[in-house]
């Protein structure tokens, strides 16, 4: 596994690549952290996330491989790709997209090992409430991020 990391408004992340796909994106720590060797995916997917938080990029265009999780955990997360940027979906939406329940669903997301461009924090609670993420700072970095999509709060 190859990696390349980057600071961001919501903490450090780690792109994580086999070498032909991303295979993870992870919430690391700053201090004493020593970047991996990168490879090209994981170096594609640093510049997309950096033009990500800059407000450039609205969709991500990379290869994508999801290691682990069941079929269902994989069907979700392919699915949770379809959220338009900026607009947010519902556990119960997304449930009923792709055939099964909304707590499921929740628990899913939770396990989501893409995030940010797999997009599990645009979907929300019945209520349109801020439920539930798992990376970061939780929620507020869930929040960060709709902000940032919303164009209602600058990051930097």
């Amino acid at each position: 596994m190859l990696a390349s990391d980057l600071d961001t408004p919501v903490g450090r992340l780690r792109a994580v690549s086999d070498g032909e796909a991303l295979v993870r994106v992870t919430w690391i720590p700053h201090a004493g952290t020593v970047p991996p060797e990168g490879d090209a995916v994981s170096r594609e997917t640093v510049r997309q996330l950096a033009a990500y938080f800059a407000g450039e990029l609205t969709v991500f265009d990379l290869p994508l491989r999801f290691q682990g999780g069941s079929a269902f955990e994989r069907d979700v997360w392919q699915a949770m790709r379809a959220i338009p940027y900026g607009e947010t979906w519902t556990y119960g939406d997304l449930a009923e997209r792709i055939g099964g329940v909304a707590r499921a669903v929740g628990g899913a997301c939770g396990r989501n090992p893409i995030p940010v461009v797999v997009p599990c924090h645009r979907v929300v609670g019945a209520s349109g409430k801020l439920v539930g993420f798992s990376g970061g700072d939780g929620v507020e970095s869930k929040r960060q991020l709709l902000d940032l999509e919303r164009g209602q709060a600058s990051l930097f």
